[in-house]
């Protein structure tokens, strides 16, 4: 049986599965957990020690059909402006419950467009957030930057304010492609973007792009992918895009008569990737490139690499403080979210109080499986005594665990006394694997296609 009939035969083209960047998945998040929770857990913090944070915008000058982010449209700058006061309230609340010497090791800003503020308030903002809790010497301040809304003044105050990774998004190339998607970004200002931010002595670019979305083919992708590639980013994510227009309802703006198979995506895929190797860039876990010298890279050589809610990352910080609406915390504790719609969370932080909303507190095996998940997603291996010394599992029930999972694939895995892993030639259903060790009931809610 060729690689293609078993990938068919343990229903690769056809599963829906998490992404797995949390376990539990964010959809078993549950109302159980509250403000109180989130309060107490910032308390638990040890005083000195290292955390993330991660800060969500949801505005957009122009909603994208193909994104299923909480974003919402505005054409004037008054909800922004005044969403900024509301993260710099948020921000006190949350100073006033860290122990003291709390330090930053990563803060990103995400959306939706952060770029949206202007140079003034991305001036107030990283002041303010600095002032609560410093950036530690090695730190990483990355912004997500949308080329369409952007300018020198607010890249000169990202810069002043210390940003030292941004990352683009792409997405496509193809000019009929972005009409379909709502999304018109040339490669010409693209181009500008990434030779502006590198003239600002910023030498760490990201990229995002895009296969699965209509109207691609393999020439489309790998015309795409070349364009990315003179622009020479670290790192590149090659997301498969997740059509859930049950859930992200401007999705039905795109063609569902002109997607690609799912046998199509994986070759969408496999030409990408082909191009991104084929140009030296590592391959990291299932969905990233990087170059050799990138921390991305350097962590997965060194078996550090991690996943969070924004993909793979080498940060190591056992605490991701999310601020913002809808953004979502994690602590040893468990995940605490805040409350999704952009009125729900600023009123509650206008009232003096955190708007935690959901989440889950750790129970039973969560920290162990979360973990092999993870190690799965990052490595394509588990390694027993890793799992047996630090969540102190027996090795009969780790055994248990492996034999069960392997059933589920016969001939694509392999389990020995040493742990179990997912052979080079399988990759492609590594989300599936992890599937198998996840005790929580799928649901299709935000699970996007596994390849």
């Amino acid at each position: 049986m060729n690689d293609q009939s078993q990938l068919a035969r343990v229903g690769l083209f056809d599963a829906r599965v998490p992404r797995y960047t949390s376990y539990p998945t964010a959809p078993h998040f549950t109302s159980g957990i509250g403000p109180d929770d989130f309060s107490d857990w910032l308390s638990a913090i040890p005083a000195g020690s290292e955390i993330s944070l991660y800060m969500h915008v949801p505005f957009c000058r122009r909603l994208c059909w193909f994104c299923a982010c909480r974003t919402q449209g505005t054409s004037s700058d008054a909800p922004v402006l005044a969403y900024a006061e509301d993260l710099k309230a948020e921000i006190r609340l949350i100073r006033d419950r860290l122990a003291p010497g709390v330090r930053l090791s990563r803060l990103h800003w995400g959306g939706g467009t952060p770029t949206l503020m202007p140079a003034r308030t991305i001036r107030e903002i990283a002041g303010a957030i600095f002032q609560a809790v410093p950036m530690s010497e090695h730190g990483e301040f990355s912004v997500e930057i949308d080329p369409n809304e952007i300018d020198a003044e607010r890249l000169d105050a990202l810069v002043a304010a210390g940003m030292n990774r941004a990352s683009i998004g792409v997405q496509d190339f193809d000019p009929a492609i972005q009409e379909v998607i709502g999304r018109e970004q040339s490669y010409e200002l693209t181009r500008e973007v990434a030779e502006m931010i590198r003239a600002r002595g910023v030498t760490s670019l990201n990229a995002d792009i895009l296969f699965g979305l209509p109207h691609q083919s393999p020439e489309r992708m790998a015309d795409s992918v070349e364009k990315l590639l003179t622009l020479a980013p670290d790192r590149v994510a090659l997301y498969g895009y997740a059509h859930v227009p049950w859930m992200a309802r401007r999705q039905v703006m795109l063609p569902s008569d002109a997607m690609p198979t799912p046998q199509e995506r994986l070759v969408l895929f496999e030409t990408a990737r082909r191009l991104f190797v084929g140009a030296g860039y590592d391959e990291i876990g299932i969905d990233h490139f990087a170059k050799p010298s990138d921390g991305l890279a350097i962590a997965a050589r060194e078996g550090r690499l991690r996943r969070n809610f924004q993909g793979y990352t080498d940060d190591t910080a056992p605490v991701l403080v999310g601020i913002g609406a809808s953004a979502i915390s994690k602590f040893p504790q468990g995940y605490a979210q805040n409350a999704p719609a952009t009125g729900a969370h600023v009123g509650a932080i206008r009232g003096g109080r955190f708007s935690t909303s959901r989440g889950h507190a750790f129970v039973g095996e969560d920290l162990l499986r979360a973990r092999m998940i993870e190690a799965l997603m990052c490595d394509f291996r588990i390694v027993a005594k890793e799992m047996i010394e630090r969540f102190r599992v027996t090795p009969e029930r780790l055994a248990e665990l492996f034999e069960a999972a392997a059933k589920s694939f016969p001939g694509m895995v392999e389990v020995s006394s040493e742990g179990f892993s997912i052979p080079e030639r399988m990759r492609a259903v590594t989300r599936m694997v992890a599937r198998a060790f996840d005790a929580y009931e799928l649901s299709k809610a935000g699970h996007s296609p596994a390849i």
